[in-house]
């Protein structure tokens, strides 16, 4: 591969970043959940592990130097039970999914691709923890707009 440019490097290990934090959270997990749940979160630690490989090797045939996960990271939800570990499950995916947003407007266009691929699977695998449907997957919010004013008040 030739040399990435360095705007596509820097999303890249944007996603990176994004990738470990998510082997860091379904691994803990995995430990914490059973049955059914243990198996779509096991799956999921897979699914990230393969894509962080690969960005990693991504971003070295570039020219660049991949980001080195954390130690630790701090969770929005401890996983305690099965509720909380869909929930921390769907923030992860939805984290996830807008990391590689910036990276589905790289200048190559087997990297975009890859991107898109990525948000897909994200958002597919979200929707399996639980079925909602987000408008916009990986979009920011909007923020709420102020009320206009009513004409002749």
């Amino acid at each position: 591969m030739r040399a990435a440019a360095a705007d596509d490097l820097v999303a890249m290990n944007k996603a990176l970043a994004a990738e470990h934090a998510a082997v860091y959270a379904y691994g803990l997990m995995g430990a914490r959940t059973t049955g059914a749940l243990r198996d779509k979160v096991t799956a999921a630690f897979d699914a990230h592990r393969a894509r962080r490989d690969q960005l990693r090797a991504l971003i070295s045939s570039g020219g660049g130097k991949p980001a080195e996960p954390e130690a630790a990271y701090s969770l929005p939800v401890m996983p305690d039970n099965a509720t909380e570990a869909v929930r921390l499950a769907v923030l992860v995916e939805a984290g996830v999914t807008a990391a590689y947003l910036e990276l589905a407007a790289a200048g190559q266009a087997t990297t975009r691709r890859m991107a898109a691929l990525a948000m897909q699977e994200s958002a597919v695998r979200s929707y399996g923890f639980r079925p909602a449907i987000a408008v916009f997957p990986g979009m920011p919010p909007r923020a709420p707009q102020p009320p206009s004013p009513t004409p002749g008040g």
